[in-house]
């Protein structure tokens, strides 16, 4: 009789046990981190309560060249070339006093020339005196050098159909008045080799005057030939 009264009261005890057990089980629970799994960006398993680090890479160029702060090397006038005689160091000289000119069509300096305009100032600068005019002109007027003779410093070279004049430093470049960048050295490369006319030399000993400068002549012909030449500046 008396195990009959208290089975309701255990059964009572017992449900109130379990709902507190469950209760808390709960409770614990909320509080915990997550136990996930999650694969970090190696590949590895790990667990979401542990921090997972990524680490930024900046995609990488091979064979490109490191950044420096340092500045560009100036380009040089013109390769290193030993002039003995005192006529090709004065000509030299008159050349590169002019590096940097701008180009303009039918100038003779001091700040602007055209092509034909800088060889004519170059050699009036150290006496030696001839009519101004264009390319063409100076390549009827002036005989063809030797073959050994056509790298030598100081002959004209003549590129693109005659419209365009340079003189020679040797075999590796030349200075000219360019349409795009003015009166500059440039190396003798595919570009410009593949373009040469042909060569002349100035006769020096037959033009040569006392005056180391004088001025301009108008060309009396080419005017044609002058316009070819403007047209085709490089």
């Amino acid at each position: 009789m008396r195990i009959h009264k208290l089975f309701p009261r255990l059964l009572v005890l017992c449900a109130s046990f379990l709902f507190t057990a469950g209760a808390f089980a709960q409770s614990s629970d909320a509080d915990l981190p997550s136990t996930g799994k999650s694969i970090n960006p190696k590949g590895a398993i790990g667990l979401e309560t542990q921090p997972v680090v990524f680490e930024e890479q900046r995609p990488r160029i091979a064979g490109a060249p490191a950044l420096s702060s340092a500045p560009a090397a100036r380009m040089p006038l013109a390769p290193a070339i030993n002039l003995t005689n005192a006529f090709d160091k004065s000509l030299l000289s008159a050349i590169q006093s002019h590096v940097g000119a701008t180009y303009h069509f039918n100038r003779t300096g001091p700040e602007e020339f055209d092509c034909s305009g800088l060889v004519w100032r170059a050699f009036q600068d150290v006496g030696v005196d001839f009519q101004r005019g264009p390319a063409r002109s100076y390549w009827a007027t002036f005989a063809e050098p030797a073959k050994e003779d056509q790298f030598k410093f100081g002959t004209l070279v003549f590129f693109s159909n005659l419209s365009h004049v340079g003189i020679v430093v040797d075999d590796k470049g030349f200075y000219h008045s360019a349409r795009h960048g003015g009166v500059m050295y440039s190396p003798f490369n595919d570009y410009w080799l593949s373009r040469i006319d042909g060569f002349r030399r100035v006769p020096l000993a037959a033009l040569q005057t006392p005056a180391a400068k004088t001025r301009p002549a108008p060309a009396k012909s080419g005017a044609a030939a002058a316009t070819v030449e403007q047209n085709n500046q490089p």
